[in-house]
């Protein structure tokens, strides 16, 4: 297991898409925190009427923000990360080489589900440390307690974000198909969209998350934010039967 775990790690932090992914989420989130932060300095109207609780130039507007942000281009991050880590082995025909090794299939699985947690582990906690030295450039003050607690759902979010893409890595398996895995991600963004504009948002755990870090904890009982747990979860067991059950004629 740990040497799967190695090799997994290695693929990772040696592949182009794990570090444009880590740099998306982590600087281009930040990037377009402080590309808000500066249209809403400089008074723009329509940016500051359509930032809503992010058009004010105080933690409070920041952190909404950040949280706005995070909860759909995590998503988005995490997931395409899964979908290449699991996808490729199919599209790049190096999944025929995984029968050869000492290691079974389901250790294999359970290694790169691992590593990707790891991995969406580091780049949460690094894109809220991220937010909070923005939030000291921008001279906004020591934080408060209430900001903490801000900063402590940001990052919340972001991993409940990487859990609820683990549906990804199972599509790129069913579907031995990389595109098919991109495009579940996209697809979970849009529910989760489409189910908090529906007012589903609480009982939807795609987007529960989103709706409790938002609203500062009181949107989402913690029956709802359970739900959300689940999915990686439930998901993760079937990425793991999918491996243990995997052909080479299919």
């Amino acid at each position: 297991m740990r040497a799967a775990m190695r090799v997994e790690a290695l693929k990772l932090t040696h592949s182009l898409v794990g570090l444009i992914a880590t740099l998306a989420v982590v600087a281009g989130m930040l990037a377009l925190l402080g590309g808000i932060t500066a249209g809403v300095a400089g008074g723009n109207p329509e940016l500051v009427a359509k930032a809503g609780p992010a058009g004010t130039l105080n933690w409070d507007g920041l952190l909404a923000g950040a949280a706005q942000i995070t909860a759909v281009a995590s998503i988005l991050g995490f997931g395409i990360v899964l979908a290449w880590m699991f996808g490729r082995e199919f599209t790049e025909g190096t999944v025929t080489g995984l029968f050869a090794l000492p290691v079974s299939r389901t250790r294999i699985a359970l290694a790169k589900l691992t590593v990707y947690a790891l991995w969406a582990t580091v780049v949460s906690v690094a894109l809220t440390a991220g937010v909070l030295v923005l939030g000291l450039t921008l001279a906004y003050g020591p934080p408060s307690s209430q900001t903490w607690g801000a900063l402590g759902r940001v990052l919340v979010l972001a991993l409940l974000s990487a859990g609820i893409a683990v549906p990804v890595a199972w599509v790129a398996t069913f579907s031995r198909s990389l595109l098919a895995a991109v495009g579940c991600t996209v697809a979970l963004v849009v529910i989760a969209e489409v189910g908090a504009l529906a007012g589903a948002g609480g009982w939807m755990p795609l987007a529960a998350p989103a709706l409790w870090a938002m609203s500062g904890g009181t949107a989402v009982t913690s029956t709802q934010l359970a739900l959300a747990l689940a999915v990686p979860g439930a998901f993760s067991a079937l990425v793991c039967a999918s491996w243990s059950r995997l052909q080479l004629d299919r």
